[in-house]
């Protein structure tokens, strides 16, 4: 009996690569459909390599940044797909969450008083 742990598989590099899209600019389209995907819980590495974009595209998407009044339309579009996870959703806009402390926070150390 031959236990998968002991099974020893060899995998190339060309195997293993994942097939990316083209880059190309996102559309309104593709705005909507990556609202969408947002709030059916799509991994962003999935939406990465769906549309091929840099993952700052997705946030300036989710900030509503571009393509404003995207997200108001995929809203439509996801309430007529999907009725049945309408209350478990939060349609809300990406929050940034700032990583460094605020200037007031820290006195000034060194300078003159």
């Amino acid at each position: 009996m031959l236990l998968f742990s002991q099974a020893r598989v060899a995998i190339s590099p060309a195997t293993t690569t994942v097939a990316s899209a083209p880059k190309r600019a996102l559309t309104e389209a593709d705005a909507v459909d990556i609202w969408i995907a947002r709030w059916l819980r799509t991994r962003r590495k999935d939406l990465l390599i769906r549309y091929g974009c840099d993952p700052r595209r997705l946030y300036e998407i989710w900030e509503e940044k571009r393509f404003p009044g995207s997200r108001a339309r995929a809203l439509e579009l996801f309430r007529a797909r999907h009725p049945g996870l309408i209350e478990r959703v939060d349609y809300g806009l990406h929050r940034r969450i700032v990583r460094r402390p605020p200037p007031e926070l820290q006195p000034d150390l060194f300078g003159a008083n």
